[in-house]
């Protein structure tokens, strides 16, 4: 009787032996699972954090061929660039979205697109609103003490954006072909959900433009 309890006693112990290693087991298998989707989240939002560590561009800090800010009224409009080359109205041709757009998040049906010299400019009654900039004939921005036009290189745009010049990308834009591009933020703490897109074209400037989601 006795050697049969000690014999029962020592199979209860090989017998917890296996299930403490299978559970051992089980616990680092889902230690590894875990530490994988980690790496991962961790590899992707290092990617988006690129990004968002590229240079910012405000808009006070920019002046359009030396005479108006970003935001204008139409009278300035037609006293420094003159009468549009041609106009538009926004709700033919549907954007993803309106820089004067409504409280509410309504837009106006009379709003328009100005083009003037290859640019574009956003119109909501007397307020106009650079769209997209392009440095066309005379055009030129002023940042920061420093003029940009169509002779631009990539490596005059290094020396003030050199975080975004290494992420430069090239995209298929509508009607132009490839285009490198460079993305630079609107503010500081990542409010703005829009960038400004600046377009490389054969190694020099060619357009700037403020692109915000749908």
């Amino acid at each position: 009787m006795r050697t049969l309890s000690i014999l029962l006693i020592f199979y209860f112990c090989i017998s917890c032996s296996k299930n403490d290693s299978k559970t051992v087991e089980k616990f680092n298998g889902s230690e590894k699972i875990d530490k994988t989707v980690n790496d991962n989240k961790i590899k992707d939002n290092s990617l988006e954090i690129k990004v968002y560590q590229n240079e910012v561009m405000k808009e006070e800090d920019i002046l359009f061929n030396g005479k108006f800010k970003r935001y204008f009224s139409l009278t300035e409009f037609l006293n420094v660039l003159g009468k549009a080359d041609s106009i538009k109205l926004m709700s033919e041709l549907e954007p993803c979205s309106y820089i004067f757009e409504n409280e509410d998040g309504s837009k106006d049906t009379d709003d328009k697109y100005l083009y003037k010299n290859g640019s574009r400019y956003e119109n909501n009654k007397e307020k106009v609103a650079v769209d997209e900039f392009r440095f066309t004939k005379n055009n030129f921005i002023s940042y920061r003490g420093k003029k940009l036009n169509s002779s631009t290189t990539i490596n005059d745009l290094k020396k003030l954006f050199p975080k975004a010049i290494k992420n430069i990308k090239t995209i298929d834009v509508h009607d132009e072909g490839n285009l490198q591009v460079i993305q630079l933020r609107e503010d500081e703490n990542n409010v703005s959900d829009g960038h400004v897109n600046m377009f490389i074209k054969s190694g020099k400037l060619y357009f700037i433009h403020w692109w915000f989601p749908c």
